[in-house]
């Protein structure tokens, strides 16, 4: 059951899987920038405020997450919370995801047909909340993706997720090169792909031309 606490703590989590704050989230969609600030979310006379329909349905299309992504986030969010049985224990450990770095993704060896990982001696880190098991990191690399990403920020991918326009992809090719873009225009014969930094030209790839495209689903920064 959906209640106040869970549904403000995905739109939190949805901010930062998309590598923003909670007010760079709400300008992004068009909302003021203190729509989802902590004292928004008391009334004045301390009831629990609800963010309206209408806000989470622009966060969702401003980011380019589907409803069930959104409430994945909630359930997610519960799923982390410890029982009060727990309460004074250690937490149990996050799970793992292979981590490459660029160079390492580009060259050949480290990729199955479909964009998973494979090999041993791998460096790990661990896996946010939210994230699904069959994710991986890929650490950035230079400053071709400036602003948005620097070099050493680590970007956890799904390779079977969902893809949409406006969603932030790592694209390899299959002459090895490999991007991190915005997914533009896509047809059966060709994807266009809009560069996270301006001083990059858009890209426009042939499909048969793509060894494998994933989503960017969160981002440490």
């Amino acid at each position: 059951m959906l209640s106040h606490d869970r549904v403000w703590a995905a739109i939190d989590a949805l901010a930062e899987r998309y590598a923003l704050s909670a007010s760079g989230l709400a300008k992004r969609a068009g909302l003021d920038s203190t729509a989802f600030n902590k004292s928004k979310r008391q009334s004045a006379d301390g009831r629990p405020r609800w963010p309206s329909t209408e806000s989470l349905a622009k966060i969702m299309e401003a980011t380019g997450a589907s409803l069930e992504e959104f409430m994945t986030l909630v359930e997610a969010r519960v799923a982390a919370k410890p029982s009060s049985s727990l309460q004074g224990q250690l937490p149990l450990p996050a799970s793992s995801v292979p981590l490459l770095g660029f160079a390492q993704a580009g060259a050949g060896g480290f990729f199955e047909d479909a964009g998973f990982p494979q090999g041993q001696g791998l460096d790990r880190v661990d896996l946010p909340v939210g994230a699904r098991e069959d994710a991986y990191a890929l650490k950035v690399q230079g400053d071709s993706m400036l602003p948005l990403y620097r070099d050493g920020d680590v970007l956890i991918v799904e390779p079977g997720a969902a893809l949409h326009k406006g969603d932030r992809v790592v694209v390899r090719t299959g002459g090895g090169e490999v991007m991190a873009k915005v997914l533009g225009r896509r047809t059966p014969e060709s994807v266009r792909l809009v560069s996270l930094n301006p001083d990059h030209p858009e890209r426009e790839l042939a499909m048969r031309d793509i060894e494998w495209m994933a989503r960017i689903v969160w981002a440490s920064q």
